[in-house]
């Protein structure tokens, strides 16, 4: 933690994802304040997933970070692509098994964009990629998923660190970052604001 010659600003979650709670808790860190960014995430014309990915990160830390001066503000956002194909969260259940039946038997990738805003202003950001590919899904498969409710409020329309674990048959990268945040990285970004220890 900071040194007692310098007073520790309150560190603020401009999201309020409880997989992102649970993940800072893995690395010993937990938010003075959760402070969801309201902020219009429709991507735009001709926006790439990786691109829609910094932007909101980027635009969710500066609108916190507008209201609290003094603070840590960290934020982030996760986009799934399928080429350059954006799977944001499923609407509805039709939307969800449309989802799943484009990711089923091929590789995507995961990009989680995250984005910390220092008091004063200073940014600083990584963007982490993450390749996996599904199994062949089958139809039961693909009902059995919709019906469980585990692709609501995700994108992509799944969470790996439940069922949908076992249609991975290939990953390269970072797992917490499918998760919702690559811990390695924002350990780093962390550190180099001198909230984790070297």
């Amino acid at each position: 933690m900071l040194g007692t010659e310098r007073p520790r600003p309150a560190f603020l979650l401009a999201s309020g994802s409880p997989r992102r709670i649970e993940l800072l808790a893995r690395i010993g860190v937990t938010p003075d304040q959760v402070r969801p960014a309201d902020i219009d995430e429709t991507p735009r014309k001709t926006e790439l997933p990786r691109q829609l990915a910094e932007r909101l990160a980027r635009a969710k830390a500066e609108a916190v970070a507008a209201e609290a001066t003094d603070a840590l503000v960290l934020a982030a956002d996760t986009v799934v692509g399928v080429g350059r194909r954006i799977l944001g969260k499923p609407a509805d259940e039709a939307e969800a098994a449309r989802f799943l039946g484009l990711l089923s038997g091929r590789r995507h990738r995961v990009m989680t964009a995250v984005c910390l805003m220092q008091p004063g202003g200073r940014r600083t950001s990584r963007l982490v990629t993450t390749i996996l590919a599904f199994q062949r899904l089958t139809q039961a498969q693909i009902e059995d998923h919709v019906a469980s409710g585990e692709w609501r409020g995700v994108a992509g329309g799944y969470q790996i660190q439940k069922r949908a674990e076992m249609y991975v048959r290939f990953l390269s990268g970072s797992h917490s970052n499918v998760v919702g945040l690559p811990l390695f990285e924002t350990a780093q970004l962390l550190r180099g604001a001198g909230w984790l220890r070297p």
